[in-house]
């Protein structure tokens, strides 16, 4: 199949139009003529994986392996060195980011994750209701996610609203109408933030939040009768 028919899918999937004005999903490399033999779907790329893969691969991510315009292309240098193995072995890459957070990947892990009914979707922001005392929720959601630890923001003992933005979120706090907001990567001012706002926190963790997509993406793929490899990604952190 050519890589255009498959982005043509994964468009009527998950439109590419959606994505954040700084986000770059779509082709990342490859050409849409290119003929493709085995479709992998990973959050990231590395090494490993791209040592791994086929000639004639499509490597699908979550995150795009070039976010800002590249100044140079320094072999040596990330993320260069992986696209120089790109390249080399003749594997395209699609990344599919913020669009499939708005249209599967937050909905996914509330649903099928959090074991949540009701979800109402605004944007990238996905709410529902709880009406449960802050620590039971947060061990809820620790267990739920096989989270190691839990770094909270707690401003109010009673949960009755959540909102859940997988990957980092906390940039949304100004929009966010909720007791407490689930997402990754709480630096220290957010948090500092949340509680003048009154909106409590529970961090998710970056890898853990979207460790799913490759998940979400291949019931969509299958539907469409699309045969995909699922590739075991790896968290970046190690915890001690």
């Amino acid at each position: 199949m050519k890589l255009a028919q498959i982005y043509e899918r994964l468009d009527s999937i998950s439109a590419f139009e959606l994505q954040e004005s700084w986000d770059n999903s779509g082709l990342i490399v490859g050409s849409f003529d290119d003929d493709i033999d085995e479709i992998v779907l990973s959050i990231d790329a590395d090494e490993e994986l791209l040592d791994s893969l086929k000639p004639k691969s499509l490597l699908i991510t979550h995150h795009p392996l070039i976010f800002a315009p590249l100044k140079s292309i320094n072999y040596n240098t990330y993320p260069s060195n992986l696209l120089q193995l790109l390249i080399k072995k003749g594997i395209s890459n699609i990344a599919m980011h913020t669009n499939f957070d708005k249209t599967h990947l937050n909905a996914y892990v509330a649903r099928r994750v959090l074991k949540v009914q009701n979800i109402e979707q605004v944007g990238s922001v996905v709410y529902f209701d709880v009406n449960s005392p802050f620590e039971q929720f947060a061990t809820t959601v620790q267990r739920a996610l096989s989270l190691t630890h839990l770094k909270c923001v707690k401003v109010s003992e009673q949960i009755r609203r959540v909102a859940l933005i997988v990957g980092s979120g906390a940039s949304m706090l100004d929009e966010i109408d909720a007791d407490c907001l689930l997402t990754g990567d709480i630096k220290y001012h957010d948090a500092m933030k949340a509680s003048s706002l009154g909106v409590s926190m529970i961090e998710i963790e970056h890898f853990k939040s979207e460790r799913y997509f490759a998940n979400a993406l291949l019931e969509e793929l299958n539907n469409l009768q699309l045969m995909a490899i699922i590739s075991s990604s790896k968290d970046p952190f190690s915890y001690h």
